[in-house]
């Protein structure tokens, strides 16, 4: 006999439902996670990296001494922003659809999402499911243009920033009526 702790409920007589461990809910059936799809998008990462630090040894330019701090808060913040707009946004879910399924609403004109599918549409699904995930992508993606053209990537950056910080804005002003309407 087993002296494993079985992590599961009374379902009935004898049957018994899965449950997430950490917390205690019924858990989806475990779906085997496409590995080899995986490591084929971080063969695309490592490759765009690749490709784009060749390209700019082939210019003979240098690469920047370093990125300035004012610039990493700069391209953080956007990377935060547009992580979001294309991970969770209604308005992105046309992009999305392809490899998820809408779950419910999420945050403030956010859908939640799970991927759809088997093998790369799924690896795929959980990516742009994943502002963590994606956001990597989307930080490399300002870093490559900081490299070869510094001024536009600053300029699509600070779009994204700004729509970034008003968002936290909107969420305070809509936060402090919440509070001024209990007083």
């Amino acid at each position: 006999m087993s002296s494993t702790k079985t992590n599961s409920t009374e379902k009935g007589a004898g049957q018994r439902e899965p449950q997430s461990p950490r917390s205690g809910r019924r858990s989806r059936p475990q779906v085997p996670l496409p590995t080899h799809d995986y490591a084929a998008l971080v063969a695309v990462f490592n490759s765009l990296l690749a490709i784009a630090l060749l390209v700019r040894k082939c210019s003979r330019e240098p690469l920047p001494k370093r990125v300035e701090p004012q610039d990493l808060v700069l391209f953080a913040l956007a990377t935060q922003k547009l992580s979001r707009v294309i991970t969770k946004d209604k308005v992105t879910a046309a992009l999305r659809a392809p490899f998820t399924e809408v779950e419910g609403k999420g945050g403030a004109g956010e859908l939640e999402e799970r991927p759809r599918g088997h093998g790369l549409r799924r690896a795929i699904g959980d990516l742009i499911t994943c502002p963590f995930c994606f956001g990597t992508w989307i930080a490399s993606g300002f870093i490559y243009g900081h490299i070869f053209t510094p001024r536009l990537a600053r300029a699509v950056a600070s779009i994204f920033a700004v729509a970034g910080l008003s968002d936290f804005l909107q969420q305070a002003y809509v936060k402090a009526q919440e509070m001024n309407d209990q007083i």
